[in-house]
């Protein structure tokens, strides 16, 4: 792991990214503290896919009738 003060990544800051994101860590410190560490992210999760609920699900009739008014006015608050 790669160590670098707070001045060279904030000068280097291009060439750190480039790094980072080829799987190096950079380990950011002031006065010898470590106060950040610099990795790549890795890939975005699959956000949800279109049907994959398809036939789990039932509608019945009972679905379209008019909700009992003391129901319907707890929606209305």
């Amino acid at each position: 792991m790669q160590q670098v003060s707070v001045h060279e990544a904030e000068t280097q800051l291009s060439r750190l990214i480039e790094q980072a994101s080829q799987g190096d860590e950079i380990l950011i410190v002031e006065g010898g503290v470590p106060i950040a560490r610099l990795t790549a992210i890795g890939p975005s999760r699959v956000g949800r896919r279109f049907g994959a609920m398809a036939g789990r699900a039932r509608v019945d009739e009972r679905f379209f009738e008019p909700l009992p008014e003391d129901e319907l006015s707890a929606w209305e608050r």
